[in-house]
């Protein structure tokens, strides 16, 4: 199933029926298998090849793009890393995004915000940055903008392992609650 929203629509109605577990987790990973069927990891659709100028934090880095002379700003789609000013957890997520980022990357663009920055997947040696950053325990999914169903299963078992901003409770696990609170 290509369409992420119809997949988590589906495992909402069959959880609604009270269908077995076990055959959710089948259909699940059969759609999941079905997506990853693919020669390469990247999405061939409008993937820019892209030099990293900066990594400001663990989910937003300026690009220098081909087709752009501007520098691009970049929102890690679907997640959501703390803030610097969360110590460790900000510091850890900015660097560890540092060491898995290579001088060159490839942008799939998925949108604009608000600010006007791109918000898209990032690749390098065609790993899924953003991806890597939930695996490793390093972001949370975030809910309010994420339609991939692959985010939501990644992020299980690095809460489950407590790796990461999962090793401790509290607001850095939910990084837009914490910017909630600073605003009041």
């Amino acid at each position: 199933m290509k369409n992420t929203k119809s997949l988590l629509t589906v495992v909402r109605q069959l959880r609604k029926k009270k269908y077995p577990l076990a055959f959710i987790v089948v259909i699940v990973t059969l759609s999941l298998i079905m997506d990853n069927c693919t020669p390469s990891n990247i999405p061939q659709n409008s993937s820019d090849e892209c030099r990293v100028i900066s990594i400001y934090d663990g989910d937003t880095m300026t690009l220098q793009c081909p087709n752009n002379p501007d520098k691009t700003k970049v929102r890690m789609y679907c997640i959501d890393t703390p803030e610097m000013k969360q110590k460790p957890w900000g510091t850890e997520a900015r660097d560890y995004l540092r060491s898995i980022t290579g001088d060159i990357v490839s942008l799939v663009k998925i949108d604009k915000d608000r600010y006007g920055r791109i918000v898209g997947e990032v690749y390098s040696n065609n790993i899924n940055l953003n991806l890597a950053q939930i695996k490793a325990g390093k972001a949370s999914v975030y809910t309010a903008y994420c339609k991939k169903s692959e985010y939501y299963l990644a992020e299980k078992p690095a809460k489950q392992a407590k790796l990461g901003i999962w090793s401790k409770a509290g607001l850095h696990q939910t990084p837009w609650e914490w910017r909630k609170n600073k605003r009041k």
